[in-house]
């Protein structure tokens, strides 16, 4: 690819820019020079560290493994292939991979010390050499200290730290003798405290602090009441407190060294790990999360990247993702396509982003690997004038970490899938979006969105409650779908809705069905009903409750699902969706509230959008209310569903920017086992597509970065056709 130019023919290259055109996450351009901090400077970089063949509780004799595991050539590779740093791990579950007092070390390495190897040849080269650290992962430093270990309520152990136990000491010893390296940072992971069951530990030390922090002893499981909320709070401050000590501590000793956490405060995870969205985001310098189709899906790539720049607004966020096809330790290598497609998407959503590359067994470089990165980060890198600019969004998808907790409970996808539903459908039809945190939500924050949804946002604090009405109050767009306002605080069900009075309606019942049904009946008032034909029933598969009118209009008929007589006796399940039988109440309800709007959806195509059952009806009715709330966008964008659009603005030169990543995955085989779940086939070749863009403001000038697209304007309309994955038309108004 190539930066805008004057003629349709002439290349001209941004890398003599400031970097990242006053950067990355509102950079100035005094933080982007060559003083600022690696991390404000950077745009990509690279991660490399041993397979995982023997992550955890290797044999100890094994001379063979990352014998050949060099820090000079580790440096060498990735500066060849455009890094800006290189995060080298420096310790894992089992080993240290330098001249440890405290760890053993691969006997493989024999007299050799990678870490320092890497940091010399940094030196060397110009470049900031980060170690990673591992916290979790048991291997040999548990087995040799047993007094660390979390225990279940049997007093069992349970196979990773405490991080309340004598290990934060260790810890900070394990950091301090790495920090004497002269590395520039920390890479800091695994900070969970488990992925499941037991949910909490039950050591001596949790017990004791739990008894004095609040008067009474632990919990011995999930009990779901006021005692297992103190529990939630205890775990969650548990992990806030090891990572502010150990960013203290390294602060202490050299405060220019940075400090950041590998994140899992984002879905899929919940609160087994231990970490809330905001809480754990902002203990390090700088956010960290990683990303990937082998354990988030292809949508949420740009999602991640949205949720890390909510948790910790106007700082950097890093993304992490990997070359291979399947998952970090597979030994296999994408398609240039598939890793310039992943890449684009992180950047275009203003990260910076660290390619992970796990070596072979012994510790050897992938040649093609590196030559294939290289090209995408040459790439990232002539356009990073391209990123960084403030973002453009209609719509703020809400998520709620108390209804995550306490509504989705030990099914906390059940929750997660209307927030991702409302993001796919809005990805698809190309309608601009971000990421708003019950934790740090203010009525700023609310009122960058013309639009705000809520997706099934089942717990709301009367403090919540008050800030949407001061948002619609002043000129707001509100959507509230399925089961949102109807739980109490700790996830009981209310008799009312705590929304009633935004909605205009009362909550008089809920339907314990899933496979519900819309129908908008012929002659009817629905603004909202578009393509979708009239009397015929399409499901809206999730959760649904019945309102009656107070204030609202309605639209639509929300019907419930027809039951087998073997169904209704429970003898037969419900998995399958039924036909739709009878209509209970309205399916969409409007009300006026002050200066602005309150659409409700008495089920959720939100999360039948991302559901077993999805329809394109569902996803077309959220692009419908949002359209009907927000008639008028800065920028209306007609692409194939395959392609994402990420918008930008930069006030200061009137420019918006408008990115366009085109993912095309060839079709994919049934696998033997697990079906039908199946992973996308990588990307082989560039997509080829065309866009139209309806722009509200008038347009001086358009222009394509890829000098192969066909660009066509008239007055405030832009046609292009592209053929790259990558593609970044940049507007002038």
């Amino acid at each position: 690819m190539s930066t805008p130019s004057p003629t349709p023919r002439r290349r001209r290259s941004f890398a003599g820019l400031l970097l990242l055109l006053a950067g990355i996450a509102g950079m100035t351009a005094a933080e982007a020079g060559p003083e600022a901090p690696w991390y404000r400077r950077s745009l990509v970089g690279m991660e490399v560290g041993p397979t995982g063949a023997q992550f955890s509780h290797s044999d100890a004799a094994d001379a063979r493994y990352a014998a050949e595991f060099d820090g000079r050539e580790i440096v060498r590779r990735c500066v060849a292939a455009g890094s800006e740093y290189v995060v080298v791990w420096a310790r894992d579950g089992d080993y240290a991979y330098h001249d440890s007092k405290l760890l053993p070390k691969p006997v493989g390495l024999g007299s050799r010390d990678p870490l320092r190897e890497a940091v010399e040849e940094g030196r060397r080269q110009g470049i900031p050499v980060i170690a990673y650290c591992v916290v979790q992962q048991g291997g040999h430093h548990l087995e040799a200290h047993p007094e660390f270990a979390m225990r279940g309520s049997d007093g069992k152990p349970l196979g990773r730290f405490c991080l309340r136990s004598g290990y934060l000491g260790a810890m900070k010893e394990i950091l301090a003798e790495e920090l004497a390296y002269g590395i520039a940072g920390f890479h800091i992971d695994m900070l969970d405290q488990g992925f499941g069951e037991p949910l909490g530990c039950w050591c001596d030390t949790c017990q004791r602090e739990f008894q004095a922090e609040h008067g009474r002893p632990m919990p011995k499981g999930a009990t779901w009441d006021e005692d297992w909320d103190r529990m939630l709070a205890f775990r969650y401050r548990t992990s806030e407190r090891f990572e502010q000590a150990l960013r203290e501590h390294v602060r202490r000793l050299d405060p220019a060294v940075t400090v950041d956490f590998n994140y899992h405060g984002n879905p899929p995870f919940s609160y087994e790990v231990g970490q809330r969205p905001v809480q754990h985001a902002v203990n390090g310098d700088f956010n960290t999360g990683e990303t990937g189709v082998w354990g988030f899906s292809a949508l949420a790539v740009g999602l991640n990247a949205e949720f890390y720049r909510a948790a910790t607004p106007a700082v950097p966020f890093q993304v992490a993702m990997q070359r291979g096809v399947r998952m970090y330790h597979d030994q296999t290598t994408r398609p240039l396509a598939d890793l310039r497609w992943e890449l684009s998407t992180l950047l275009a959503h203003g990260a910076f982003v660290t390619m992970i590359d796990k070596t072979g067994f012994e510790g050897r470089l992938d040649p093609v690997a590196y030559g294939r990165i290289g090209a995408a980060f040459r790439e990232a890198r002539a356009m990073r004038g391209q990123f960084g600019q403030g973002p453009v969004a209609e719509v703020g998808l809400y998520f709620s970490s108390r209804s995550r907790d306490w509504s989705g409970r030990e099914r906390p996808a059940g929750y997660f899938q209307g927030f991702q539903g409302v993001h796919k459908a809005l990805v698809h039809e190309h309608i601009p979006w971000g990421v708003v945190l019950d934790e740090n939500a203010d009525a700023a924050t609310l009122a960058r969105f013309p639009v705000v949804w809520l997706a099934g946002a089942a717990v709301l604090s009367d403090a919540e409650v008050e800030l949407f009405r001061g948002y619609v109050e002043q000129g707001g767009r509100l959507v509230v779908t399925g089961t949102t306002g109807t739980l109490g605080w700790r996830g009981e069900k209310l008799e009312g809705s705590k929304l009633s009075g935004l909605i205009g309606a009362k909550l008089t019942g809920r339907l314990a069905s899933l496979d519900n049904w819309f129908r908008f009946p012929a002659g009817a008032v629905a603004p909202l009903r578009g393509p979708i034909p009239e009397d015929w029933p399409f499901l809206v598969e999730g959760p649904a409750v019945v309102y009656e009118p107070t204030t609202a209009r309605t639209m639509g008929e929300l019907m419930r699902p027809s039951r087998t007589s073997r169904q209704r006796a429970g003898k037969e399940g419900t998995e399958w969706p039924m036909s739709p039988e009878a209509a209970v109440g309205p399916a969409i309800l409007e009300n006026r509230v002050g200066k602005g709007t309150v659409l409700t959806f008495a089920g959720s195509p939100d999360f039948a959008t991302a559901g077993e059952h999805h329809i394109v009806e569902t996803r077309r009715l959220i692009a419908q209310a949002v359209r009907h709330l927000h008639p008028t966008p800065r920028v209306r964008i007609t692409a194939p569903a395959t392609v994402e659009a990420v918008v930008s603005d930069d006030p200061a030169t009137r420019t918006l920017r408008v990115h366009l990543l085109g993912y095309a995955s060839p079709p994919q085989t049934t696998p033997a086992k697990d079906r039908p779940f199946v992973l996308p086939t990588p990307m082989e070749e560039a997509p080829m597509y065309r866009v139209a863009l309806e722009f509200a403001a008038d347009v001086r000038r358009a222009e394509a970065v890829d000098r192969s697209t066909v660009l066509k304007r008239k007055g405030r309309h832009v046609d292009a056709t592209v053929q790259v994955v990558h593609e970044v038309i940049v507007v002038r108004y």
